[in-house]
C-alpha cells in the first residue's frame, strides 16, 4: 500500500529492541494509545496501511482490530527528532481501548486547569 522514506534500521529502539508508537486520531488529534513495534510490525503496517503492533504480553504480532473489528487505518506516520518514537495518525474504527473506551487515556489522575 504505502512506502516509508526511512527503514526500521534508521530508528533508535528501546532496550527491548522495539520502537515506541503513539497513536492519535487523525481528525480530533486525541491520543488513542501507546504501543510498540518490531521491524516486522512496522513493515506490515507500511505494507498494509493497517496498524500492526507487537504485543509484549502475548509475544506476537498484533494487527489492531483483527479480533475486535476496531481497525486503525494509517493516515500518516511521523518519527520524532530523536528517531525513537513514532507518531501514527489513524482513522480509528470503534474503540481503541480493550475496555471499550474510544481512547486508552480516560482515567484522569490530576487536573490543574483553571475553573
Amino acid at each position: 500500500m504505502g512506502k516509508s522514506t526511512l527503514s526500521f534500521e534508521d530508528f533508535k529502539l528501546n532496550s527491548d529492541g522495539m520502537l515506541t508508537v503513539v497513536t492519535q486520531d487523525d481528525k480530533t488529534l486525541e491520543v488513542l494509545m501507546v504501543a510498540y513495534m518490531t521491524k516486522e510490525a512496522f513493515e506490515k503496517t507500511v505494507e498494509t496501511g493497517i496498524m500492526t503492533y507487537y504485543s509484549r504480553s502475548r509475544q506476537e504480532l498484533w494487527i489492531k482490530g483483527e479480533t475486535s473489528g476496531h481497525y486503525q487505518y494509517v493516515k500518516s506516520l511521523t518519527i520524532d527528532c530523536d528517531k525513537d518514537t513514532l507518531l501514527a495518525k489513524v482513522r480509528q474504527v470503534g474503540a481503541a481501548c480493550h475496555t471499550g473506551h474510544y481512547s486508552c487515556f480516560f482515567t484522569e489522575i490530576m487536573n490543574n486547569e483553571e475553573e
